[in-house]
């Protein structure tokens, strides 16, 4: 059960929003222009720069003023690091509500945080988030989206206004402080890649309210090329496009997959696995290195490589 004092998200408290940037600073302008001009005004800009840039702090002093919070770091925390650092630092200033922002997506307008607002307040939620949409084709979803037992690659495909107990983390997600007090922040053991599963696998184990607002976008590269449909589409199997995004996703989803909550999934993750390199791509080199990186995973064995640093 929530205790009473876990409060919805409200815009009538304060907003930080928090951006993870690493050596991308022009890109980075595109997603700060549209943050510091939101029609519903954050109190607090804090990007956390993980390539310790002094052109990305010239950047955010230049774009946010006295809103900025810039947090150098000269070790690479990863997305997952890099967001528990800016999520520390605005629970510290006293934020009621983070805004998840990264250096390669921005949201799709100036009224995405009002309308976030809107849908949280309607349905008393502690989380939400935009849908995430291709940012060279917005009319796309940037990653497949299951709405009941249809996976959705358009945003016109999508059925209503919100959807809940679905939420893209870290893309456009507004999280409220309290329920941060039940969640957590990421887990920096895992550095890139399932770090925003495993944070969603603890906001569905919290009981807190959460959904996706359909009336709002985050424009994101398209992420859906190495989501590989199995089964003639009716599954999915994650298949990176290099070697370093393979091993933290399949050593991360063995870890995740261990966890409470994700157990149950295990059978199906084996058997969807084993369909994609064994039958699909008739890789098995493929899949016992799919299998170690799992049971790496497994056992919480997170070393890196070095081209993952």
């Amino acid at each position: 059960m929530i205790p009473m004092s876990t409060a919805p998200l409200s815009r009538s408290g304060t907003t930080a929003a928090v951006i993870v940037t690493h050596k991308r600073v022009e890109l980075l302008r595109a997603s700060l222009e549209k943050v510091v001009n939101q029609t519903h005004a954050v109190d607090w800009v804090i990007v956390v720069d993980n390539g310790c840039e002094n052109e990305v702090k010239t950047l955010v002093a230049e774009l946010a003023g006295e809103r900025a919070v810039y947090l150098p770091s000269r070790t690479n925390l990863g997305g997952a690091g890099g967001f528990a650092y800016g999520f520390l630092t605005a629970l510290a200033l006293g934020a009621d509500a983070i805004w998840c922002a990264d250096d390669d997506g921005r949201p799709a307008d100036e009224l995405v945080l009002a309308a976030l607002f809107d849908v949280a307040e309607t349905h008393r939620l502690h989380e939400v988030s935009p849908v995430v949409c291709n940012i060279d084709d917005p009319d796309k979803l940037a990653f497949p989206l299951r709405q009941g037992l249809v996976w959705r690659r358009n945003r016109a495909d999508l059925e209503g206004d919100f959807l809940p107990g679905i939420a893209s983390l870290f893309n456009g997600a507004l999280i409220s402080a309290r329920a941060m007090e039940i969640i957590g922040v990421p887990d920096y053991r895992l550095f890139i890649r399932g770090d925003e599963v495993e944070y969603h696998r603890r906001l569905v184990r919290s009981g807190l309210s959460f959904g996706t607002a359909l009336t709002t976008a985050y424009l994101h590269p398209d992420g859906s090329d190495e989501f590989k449909p199995i089964l003639g589409g009716k599954m999915h199997t994650q298949y990176p496009d290099n070697e370093s995004k393979r091993y933290f996703t399949y050593r991360n989803r063995g870890y995740i997959m261990s966890q409470p909550g994700m157990r149950r999934l295990l059978p199906q993750e084996y058997a969807r696995f084993g369909w994609f390199f064994l039958v699909q791509r008739r890789d098995p080199k493929g899949f016992f290195e799919w299998l170690r990186l799992h049971s790496q995973g497994r056992r919480e064995r997170f070393t890196r490589p070095t081209t993952g640093r």
